[in-house]
């Protein structure tokens, strides 16, 4: 008995299988013989009411939302451009100033160094100058010291020279002749030489 209610149970699920399958099977053969639905003609006004529906939705977004955020961005990033390149051109600017600053100090330095070396040479100079002008003074005092003690010396020893010419004069004539020479004639002679 438990072997055929089971059977009993088991006859509606394949009949219903079998409707299934035949409805399945009709209901395909319906759309056999239909176009696709997006181009069926009967479809397109719900379509169009769609699409216009979901555009003006999109459009709405976008004009409202969307495109204004991105409007205030772009016009944030101009101004922040802006900005900076204001600030470039006023720090250039002021860098310009600096570097001109700077080369005006420079040649104004450089000058007063060209100043400072042409008055320390003229100094240097001035006084390699009066060291010459002193030394020379030295040196012709000294020069003239020496020629007063040449001359000095030179009559000291012309007086010595005048009394050993009479001396070998007086001898030369005692040997030549053998008797003795004239004092006073030997001492005219030797002045006369001495003068020339």
């Amino acid at each position: 008995m438990i072997i055929s209610s089971a059977r009993a149970e088991e006859a509606p699920v394949e009949g219903q299988v079998a409707e299934g399958a035949t409805s399945s099977v009709a209901h395909a053969g319906a759309h056999e013989g239909s176009a696709f639905p997006p181009f069926d003609t009967h479809n397109f006004a719900p379509q169009f009411v769609w699409l216009v529906l979901v555009f003006g939705a999109l459009y709405l977004l976008m004009s409202r939302i969307a495109l204004p955020r991105v409007a205030d961005i772009l016009t944030t990033r101009e101004t922040t451009i802006n900005a900076d390149l204001d600030s470039a051109r006023a720090t250039q600017a002021k860098a310009q100033t600096a570097a001109k600053h700077n080369d005006e100090t420079l040649a104004a330095k450089k000058g007063e160094a060209q100043a400072i070396g042409r008055e320390a040479q003229a100094k240097a100079a001035a006084e390699a100058a009066a060291h010459r002008a002193v030394a020379e003074q030295k040196l012709a005092q000294a020069l003239a010291a020496a020629e007063q003690r040449i001359a000095a010396e030179k009559a000291e020893k012309m007086t010595h020279v005048e009394g050993v010419a009479k001396e070998a004069a007086a001898a030369i004539i005692a040997k030549l002749t053998g008797a003795e020479a004239d004092a006073a004639a030997i001492d005219a002679a030797v002045r006369s030489l001495s003068a020339r």
